[in-house]
């Protein structure tokens, strides 16, 4: 917090000036890949479930840091997994994360961003959702390797990541399974993510102030 307070300062943001009863969700807007296929639907889905107005935001569209001022406000952030979620740092204490991920991959093997809002004072909510329906996840065998392309790989490679279900373990970050997977467009199932965002948000955060139990040290890097 003390980081975000201090960047903020440093690109001469002001944290966004809102009323006690103009609560906003903020979605974040992907232009190239990893899309979410029925955006507008989500949106207002997100509008009526939690009687909000709902904001997107785009790197591809927005300066930097016009999107944290925005997110500085937001009671919510809902975003597709990747490095864009790293803005959470800037939600207001008491926000909610919320972090999609694409078919087969596992939210349980990628989590910098629930890590992020679990720390001693962030006191954010987290909630992940994943998509299990295949049939609502598009992906591109024939883009290039670092865009999640597999057709430069053997026949019977490309065959055995197609029909796949759960990407394994790997090391970071050129596995092409990993890759093919998360550079997926995705529709997202909005009863079954209604359904884990209710049950995530049931228990709100103590934002009382409490000493920390233990300090958090970073794992070493493999």
């Amino acid at each position: 917090r003390q980081f975000a307070s201090f960047l903020m300062e440093r690109l001469n943001i002001s944290k966004e000036q809102r009323s006690e009863d103009d609560d906003y969700i903020v979605v974040f807007s992907r232009a190239s890949n990893r899309l979410i296929l029925n955006e507008a639907e989500l949106l207002l889905s997100l509008a009526q479930e939690f009687k909000m107005r709902t904001v997107t935001v785009s790197l591809d569209e927005q300066p930097f840091d016009s999107i944290v001022r925005v997110i500085s406000g937001a009671s919510m952030l809902v975003s597709m997994h990747g490095a864009q979620l790293i803005t959470s740092l800037f939600l207001p204490r008491g926000a909610a994360v919320i972090e999609l991920f694409p078919y087969a991959v596992n939210p349980e093997q990628y989590t910098p961003y629930k890590t992020l809002a679990s720390l001693p004072g962030m006191d954010l909510q987290y909630v992940v959702w994943r998509n299990t329906i295949e049939e609502n996840s598009i992906a591109y065998p024939d883009r290039p390797w670092d865009q999640g392309g597999i057709a430069h790989l053997e026949k019977e490679e490309q065959e055995r990541i197609i029909t796949s279900k759960d990407v394994p373990r790997h090391l970071c970050c050129r596995n092409p399974e990993w890759l093919y997977r998360i550079y997926q467009d995705t529709i997202v199932d909005i009863p079954s993510f209604l359904e884990v965002l209710r049950e995530g948000l049931k228990v709100k955060p103590n934002l009382k102030k409490s000493k920390p139990a233990s300090t958090v040290h970073p794992g070493r890097v493999r």
